[in-house]
């Protein structure tokens, strides 16, 4: 064999050697709009675990803790700022954009035209920024983006939607507007459809936000005003279930997708099956039903939500039951009621 010859086999087979090799994996940079939120600081903290602390970076317009700011990366964000925004993905190099900024479902309805700017404008801004720097980015959606047109148990995937609440329907066009743009433009939109969240934070504004401010009065007061009726069934899950579906979903591989909105859920329980649960750990609190303007949107939301095709396509499967629900629940929130002093 001649030399030239030889030096070809060689490069050849280099070549071939090197294309065989697992591809490298970046680390992906994630930016969190809303961050402060009831979802956002727990997400940090979870990502930064996998990602390590300087690739998750904690975004809000309000002044963060002291805590917070020294856990990781922090910076003022305005999601209505469209060209603040532009600078932040370049000067930040972020790959991934999970976008929590809104304003729920209780509180939207009492500022209808500020939830509209938040909710969908903020959304906008947050889309096109993705299409423009080819980001993968995350919006959560909700079962408010359901109706009482909607069947209600179970709720399937994909069926009719004609919430009656701003938060509903700015979550309805931001699945839409995600699947447009990801059919249109390849955009990486992923969107999961979440229950009620329930952690040891103190509750947010959410018409599903009894089953934390339960365990709050209760551990503090002895008593809970319950503000539905007792047989009110809705979709509930911890957010330690929440933030591992959010994570194992924007790990999957797109070619196992087969769509980009998918409902993830783990339990459905009623307020008096939740207090039953309660009275087995912790006995002695009283608990009364005074339904206000909250029952009307709880009636028109899904009773147990069918997250099958998210079991089906990405694997997913919750960890957290009831029991496990509320002994997490009495530690977490009885820990945060005495490192607060109350």
């Amino acid at each position: 064999m001649s030399l030239n010859k030889s030096f070809r086999v060689a490069v050849k087979l280099s070549i071939r050697s090197y294309c065989v090799q697992r591809p490298f994996k970046k680390t992906p940079k994630i930016l969190i709009t809303g961050g402060l939120g009831q979802l956002g600081v727990e997400c940090a903290k979870y990502l930064r675990g996998k990602y390590g602390k300087n690739n998750v970076i904690l975004s809000d317009i309000i002044k963060p803790s002291t805590e917070i700011f020294n856990d990781g990366p922090y910076i003022f964000a305005d999601i209505l700022d469209f060209k603040g925004l532009q600078k932040i993905v370049v000067d930040h190099r972020v790959d991934w954009l999970i976008h929590f900024s809104a304003l729920l479902s209780a509180i939207g309805e009492q500022n209808v035209p500020l939830a509209v700017r938040v909710n969908i404008e903020g959304m906008h801004n947050v889309m096109e920024l993705a299409k423009q720097y080819n980001l993968r980015i995350f919006v959560p959606s909700t079962i408010g983006a359901f109706g009482p047109d909607s069947p209600r148990n179970p709720t399937p995937n994909v069926t009719v939607q004609r919430p009656r609440t701003i938060y509903g329907v700015s979550k309805v066009h931001a699945e839409l507007l995600g699947e447009y743009y990801h059919y249109k433009f390849g955009l990486d939109f992923r969107c999961l459809r979440f229950p009620g969240v329930i952690s040891s934070d103190p509750p947010g504004g959410g018409t599903t936000d009894y089953a934390i401010a339960i365990f709050h009065e209760v551990l503090r007061k002895g008593h809970y005003d319950c503000y539905l009726k007792p047989d009110t069934r809705l979709p509930m899950m911890h957010v330690k279930d929440a933030l591992r579906a959010l994570s194992e979903y924007l790990e999957a591989p797109n070619e196992s997708l087969n769509r980009r909105v998918y409902n993830v859920t783990a339990m459905s329980f009623t307020p008096e099956e939740l207090a039953k649960e309660m009275f087995k750990y912790l006995s002695g609190f009283t608990i009364s039903y005074r339904p206000d303007d909250r029952q009307n949107i709880a009636d028109s939301w899904p009773q147990v939500f069918d997250d099958s095709e998210a079991r089906r396509d990405w694997n997913w499967k919750p960890e957290v039951d009831m029991d496990n629900l509320v002994k997490l629940m009495l530690k977490e929130v009885k820990e945060k009621i005495d490192a607060n002093g109350f």
